[in-house]
């Protein structure tokens, strides 16, 4: 049995009506202000790069349908990232990041030269403040 790690899932309800939490989420600049610099494109398709620590990482999107979602394949590693918004109540947004195909866990990611599992565990926990970092920025 392979031992496939599971995907990340990051879930924050965030005090923002669901455009505003789009327009973060959806632009070049909205993501350059709580994720990484990036030369984002809005549509299905376009290639651009984010400013990892290890160096810029190629990505394509792959979903863009407003205001609902939004996921793009991240780097050469097999890995997507997802966010998907949803309207749970007077102003607010639900937000879920999905950071998934992960490879095995004892298999070394390249630029990193590390064990996925690794890799993994440091990007959850990454992640937890990065959605965190959004959900600050769009309630102030």
């Amino acid at each position: 049995m392979e031992n496939i790690l599971q995907d990340i899932k990051q879930t924050v309800v965030i005090n923002a009506p669901i455009q505003k939490v789009w327009d973060q989420v959806s632009t070049s600049e909205g993501i350059a202000a709580w994720l990484m610099p990036n030369d984002f494109k809005p549509e299905v398709g376009a290639e651009f790069h984010i400013q990892s620590p290890f160096g810029p990482s190629p990505c394509k999107v792959t979903e863009f349908n407003p205001p609902n979602g939004l996921s793009f394949i991240w780097d050469t590693d097999g890995w997507f990232l997802s966010f998907s918004l949803k309207e749970v109540g007077d102003g607010q947004t639900e937000f879920t990041l999905i950071h998934g195909g992960w490879p095995q866990s004892d298999a070394i990611i390249g630029k990193a030269n590390q064990k996925a599992s690794a890799i993994r565990e440091n990007m959850s926990q990454g992640w937890a403040g990065i959605v965190q970092k959004l959900r600050t920025l769009l309630e102030n």
